[in-house]
């Protein structure tokens, strides 16, 4: 199964961390100057908060025994193939690595504020699934991908830069975050039998297969529609480029759309980052020219 780690890091996931830290880097480049080092910094603060996140859910849905059933890629700690308390450490390194580049940040900006920020994205990635009363449990976590992965990390990845907010960061965070949300959506609704029979009541657990369906199109659906508001706002004719990205998302949709269960979802989460990793490319390189 070659490496354990990396197979637990969930590497299908990382452009959720990738894209928005691209597309704000891209912003503070339109707006004003980047300094490289913070770049790296704030790449270093969300690939480690992804994998972080990926080991705590691993951890915590594998002591619960939620993971006992699953058909999706396998997992560390209900496999067996890693000790629940080692999955547990590497969570902990991983948001540690996070805190202290994130820390180089704050003190960089001196926006001492950012220490809470930082704080609560730690906090919302272990308690997904962590703690007595996880969130994700309660069909939140899609709100907590969004303004994790979409707003905070995109309008945050422009602020270390600019050291202000702009519209522009806030406006490009809403279809990142739609494609993160988009890959958790797909995620639920692959896991929806085990999901109920475990009792963990997420959101594609409580809206249904055919809702949770519409809402992954409506996710992906949002990509050409902030792209037809960007042009329309005349930022640049160059943007019709995103427009290109648009047959991999009807590729990416189809299978939702078409009834695919189980294993059969399993590529179109590969696909809808893929999808996320493309936008965010274009979006950033046509953001910086």
């Amino acid at each position: 199964m070659g490496n354990a780690w990396v197979t637990g890091a969930r590497l299908r996931t990382l452009p959720a961390a990738v894209v928005p830290v691209v597309v704000g880097t891209a912003v503070a480049w339109r707006q004003g100057d980047v300094i490289w080092w913070r770049a790296a910094a704030a790449m270093v603060v969300a690939l480690a908060i992804q994998v972080a996140t990926n080991y705590a859910n691993d951890y915590s849905d594998g002591i619960r025994g939620t993971d006992d059933a699953r058909v999706g890629p396998v997992r560390l700690v209900a496999s067996g193939l890693k000790p629940a308390a080692a999955v547990k450490r590497a969570a902990f390194f991983c948001f540690a690595i996070a805190a202290v580049a994130g820390l180089t940040l704050v003190v960089a900006t001196e926006a001492w504020w950012l220490l809470g920020v930082g704080a609560a994205c730690i906090l919302a990635g272990w308690f997904y699934t962590g703690g007595s009363k996880p969130y994700g449990y309660a069909a939140l976590g899609e709100v907590a991908v969004f303004v994790f992965f979409g707003v905070v990390a995109t309008v945050g990845s422009a602020y270390v830069h600019l050291e202000k907010f702009t519209l522009l960061s806030l406006g490009v965070s809403i279809p990142v975050g739609a494609l993160a949300t988009a890959l958790l959506v797909v995620n639920n609704l692959r896991d929806i039998p085990t999901d109920t029979a475990a009792g963990k009541r997420t959101l594609a657990v409580r809206l249904g297969d055919a809702d949770t369906r519409m809402l992954y199109v409506i996710l992906v659906a949002v990509v050409p529609a902030v792209s037809a508001v960007i042009l329309a706002i005349g930022v640049s004719p160059r943007f019709l480029v995103l427009f290109a990205v648009a047959p991999f998302v009807v590729t990416v949709a189809r299978p939702v759309l078409g009834g695919a269960r189980g294993r059969d979802l399993i590529p179109v989460l590969a696909g809808t980052g893929r999808v996320q990793l493309l936008y965010g490319v274009v979006l950033g390189a046509l953001l910086a020219s």
